[in-house]
């Protein structure tokens, strides 16, 4: 696969670099870090408690058990004596189910619409975002469509809705793409309080579609913090480890050899069409519906076609305040997300019917990475 061969490698290329400072507190420091969370009156008498829970928290930080409980990974996988996480084999399970979804000819097109701002009039803002808007006329156009069904992923219940969060990507696969599992391990971490992780939700969405929508407005030139936050957690979706009992977990040193003895790169959402629509109103919007639409073709997705992917002004260089009335007026981007969804539905049509080739997608890259 254009790999270096064994004898071209350096011995010292699997011994993982150190040398960063240590994050790890003092037991004072966590505590007092752990119990900010309850500073509500409601609390104050119940601090007997917190104490006791602070003391069992501090444990499973100090003792590093990010998941307590496991169970033995099973034939499935090449150790099966390996103690393997059950939330991960839980999510495991979730996309295998998702992709039988997928899989079920007789099974409606399904159709993921992504809402990429994180307004919502539900927090701060207090006002509907116009991204909301144009997935909502995405969803209405693809609902009037015969054997479609669509599902709707609102980011900005990041910022709105209790206990959800998208932790940031480890970026394990630049130590090896072996040491990034497919669906992410990283997550939960229960010594570290990194729980809540809307990721093993978010990955069979992704996994049961046959088309992905993503509709984004522009933040200081770049995607939305909530659309980057899943973007990154997908990279394991792209040549990640299906078996973490293959690097015993977390093991670099492992993960390394077994990378450079040559790693199949296996593209976990090859083969589902996109759409991707971006708006702003000052300035951005061309590179990042570029960087998305090349984002998503480098996971081996395929562009519905050209009416699929636009990138529009709203109220060019006008007042924020005004923003909402200015898309009331602007009748033809309306119709463009129209023709963006109807674009997107029938790729999917066509490809699920044997109608829509993919050139090169049964040659061999030279170079995956």
């Amino acid at each position: 696969m254009g790999k270096p061969s064994g004898s071209d490698v350096p011995s010292t290329a699997t011994e993982p670099r150190k040398g960063t400072p240590s994050p790890r507190l003092e037991e004072a420091e966590f505590r007092r870090r752990f119990l900010t969370r309850f500073q509500d009156p409601a609390f104050e008498a119940l601090q007997e408690e917190l104490n006791k829970i602070a003391s069992a928290a501090w444990d499973a930080y100090e003792q590093e058990r990010k998941a307590p409980r496991t169970q033995k990974a099973g034939a499935a996988f090449k150790d099966p004596d390996y103690d393997l996480s059950i939330d991960w084999l839980a999510a495991r399970s979730d996309i295998q189910d998702a992709q039988k979804r997928h899989d079920d000819p007789d099974a409606p097109a399904r159709i993921l619409l992504i809402s990429g701002s994180s307004r919502s009039e539900h927090t701060c803002p207090g006002e509907m975002s116009k991204t909301y808007r144009l997935v909502k006329i995405a969803k209405e156009t693809i609902d009037d469509m015969t054997g479609m069904a669509t599902t709707v992923l609102e980011l900005n219940r990041l910022a709105s809705e209790y206990g959800r969060s998208i932790h940031p990507c480890k970026a394990c696969f630049s130590t090896s793409p072996a040491l990034c599992h497919w669906p992410c391990s990283c997550y939960p971490n229960y010594s570290l309080g990194q729980v809540h992780d809307w990721m093993n939700e978010i990955y069979p969405m992704w996994v049961e579609a046959h088309g992905v929508m993503i509709i984004t407005p522009v933040n200081w030139y770049q995607v939305s913090s909530p659309v980057k936050l899943m973007m990154d957690r997908l990279v394991c979706a792209d040549g990640g480890n299906s078996d973490p009992t293959s690097t015993k977990g977390k093991n670099a040193a492992l993960a390394k050899a077994l990378e450079l003895e040559g790693w199949s790169y296996p593209r976990h959402l090859a083969g589902r069409v996109f759409s991707v629509v971006v708006h702003g109103d000052a300035a951005g919007v061309e590179n990042v519906r570029r960087s998305l639409s090349d984002w998503l073709s480098d996971m081996q997705l395929q562009a519905a076609g050209p009416l699929a992917e636009i990138d529009r002004y709203i109220g060019y260089w006008k007042p924020y305040g005004s923003s909402h009335e200015e898309l009331d007026a602007d009748e033809a981007v309306q119709d463009e997300i129209r023709n963006a969804a109807r674009t997107l539905a029938q790729a999917v049509s066509a490809k699920r019917a044997g109608k829509r080739s993919s050139p090169g997608s049964d040659l061999t890259q030279p170079r995956d990475k």
